[in-house]
């Protein structure tokens, strides 16, 4: 059996418990290396055989499990974040059912959620935005005409923008178009690591303090109003709001009972 698993974004305990339960039954784990924190070996069993898939391919991380799972060793393969976004894990699925190995997706917490809990900011906020979109910047690996950052950019959400920092100048340019306006900008870079860094500014002038900061890699680009903004208290808590669970209380009438 094989688990894909979410690792989280850093800290080895943002892990869910079932992906650490499932973890400390592994027989064999391969972890992305370059991604995942190695502290996660320390609650595998003492006989479990490790390997990092930085240094490995497609073919040879399935060639692993292949040998595993027809010795009927229970498999882990740990991603970073939830492998659900940008995991590269449909692929080795596919391949999965091809040779009927039995799998299953253990979801973890993503960067972009980290990020935002970085800088103590809620993405979806009353009046202000309703929407996140979770996306990247064309680079060596070229995302769909429809999607160009550009285009999403004009719809006014919330952003997070994956794999893009080293990019900053084009990414600023097509917000810029997009958005239409200067909006404010956090860069998160390694989210809930012990070395993470948050850096807050707003389009006009993010390039240049992500270039005096030198980070360049492995950090969320989060764009929006709700960065910095006026907003209105959700209805979920408001007292005069009736929903299935509670009775809203009419003020109104509150008051001239009194």
């Amino acid at each position: 059996m094989v688990y894909f698993i979410g690792a989280g974004p850093g800290d080895v305990d943002l892990i869910t418990v079932k992906g650490r339960d499932t973890l400390a039954k592994a027989d064999i784990v391969i972890y992305a290396g370059s991604l995942v924190s190695k502290e996660h070996m320390n609650f595998c069993k003492e006989d479990v055989k490790i390997y990092n898939s930085a240094s490995m391919n497609l073919d040879e991380v399935i060639e692993v499990i292949k040998e595993g799972s027809a010795e009927n060793k229970i498999i882990v393969r740990l991603h970073t974040g939830d492998p659900a976004i940008y995991g590269a894990i449909k692929e080795q699925m596919d391949i999965l059912d091809e040779f009927n190995i039995s799998y299953e997706v253990v979801p973890g917490v993503s960067s972009f959620t980290a990020a935002a809990a970085a800088i103590k900011r809620e993405f979806t906020l009353p009046k202000v935005s309703q929407t996140v979109i979770l996306t990247r910047i064309e680079g060596r690996t070229p995302v769909p005409e429809g999607e160009d950052l550009e285009k999403l950019a004009k719809i006014g959400a919330s952003m997070a923008i994956f794999l893009s920092v080293s990019m900053i100048d084009k990414v600023v340019e097509k917000l810029k178009k997009g958005y239409g306006r200067n909006v404010a900008v956090a860069i998160v870079e390694r989210a809930t690591w012990e070395d993470e860094r948050t850096i807050i500014g707003t389009l006009d002038d993010i390039s240049e303090k992500v270039k005096k900061a030198n980070i360049t890699k492995c950090a969320q680009i989060l764009v929006g109003d709700f960065i910095d903004c006026e907003y209105e208290k959700s209805k979920l808590y408001d007292k005069s709001f009736t929903h299935m669970f509670r009775e809203g209380i009419d003020e109104d009438s509150s008051s001239k009972s009194k």
